[in-house]
């Protein structure tokens, strides 16, 4: 009998070795949401964009979600920037230019809130955002999303450096807050750091 998507949900989770409120983090979701999906059934479907980005961050046909197969969508060219940003205590920026072009589908861009023309894809290096973010993966940010959201992570530039951070207002200044409590909040007067853009996507290789 085939899992049911709660259970292939459940099963993806284990074998990737993240909890269900880590990925309702990754989400955007309060951390119950999806272990009251797999436990209680509530909502008895994810939403779409939901299964888009579950699907894209354990590789897997979005119909094994529960997404139905459809037409394919346009493609856009994302720009892969040769910068990489610092999950971890800080990476120099240097120059930032695309060295490559990788084609998403428009759909998984809109339903992700990605303004396509406003797309990058870059890196992410260290372990400061662990478990969520691990180095090596590969992060789509929305550079026209600078407005602070709860619990959201945004690619900012601090001085020299390049971080991939949740950010909370503090005052005039801002806050930076990583997930590995290993690493201490770090504090910014109003100026000193500037926030580039809203991590949309996280890509993983399996």
């Amino acid at each position: 009998m085939a899992d049911t998507v709660a259970q292939t949900v459940e099963r993806l989770a284990a074998a990737r070795g993240i909890s269900l409120s880590e990925l309702s983090r990754l989400l955007g979701r309060n951390l119950a949401y999806l272990q009251q999906f797999v436990r209680r059934g509530t909502p008895r479907r994810l939403a779409e964009a939901d299964r888009r980005v579950l699907a894209q961050f354990f590789g897997v046909d979005e119909t094994l979600l529960g997404g139905t197969a459809a037409p394919e969508a346009p493609l856009v060219s994302v720009p892969y920037l040769t910068v990489a940003a610092s999950a971890g205590a800080g990476q120099a920026t240097g120059e930032e230019r695309a060295i490559r072009h990788e084609a998403f589908g428009a759909r998984l861009l809109r339903d992700a809130g990605i303004t396509p023309a406003a797309a990058s894809l870059i890196d992410a290096v260290g372990d400061s955002m662990a478990p969520t973010i691990l180095s090596g993966d590969r992060l789509l940010v929305d550079r026209s999303d600078v407005a602070l959201a709860s619990d959201a992570i945004f690619v900012v530039r601090r001085g020299g450096e390049l971080l991939v951070k949740r950010v909370r207002r503090d005052g005039a200044g801002l806050t930076l807050l990583s997930d590995n409590p290993d690493y201490a909040p770090l504090s910014c007067a109003r100026g000193e750091a500037d926030v580039i853009g809203r991590v949309r996507l996280l890509l993983r290789e399996p």
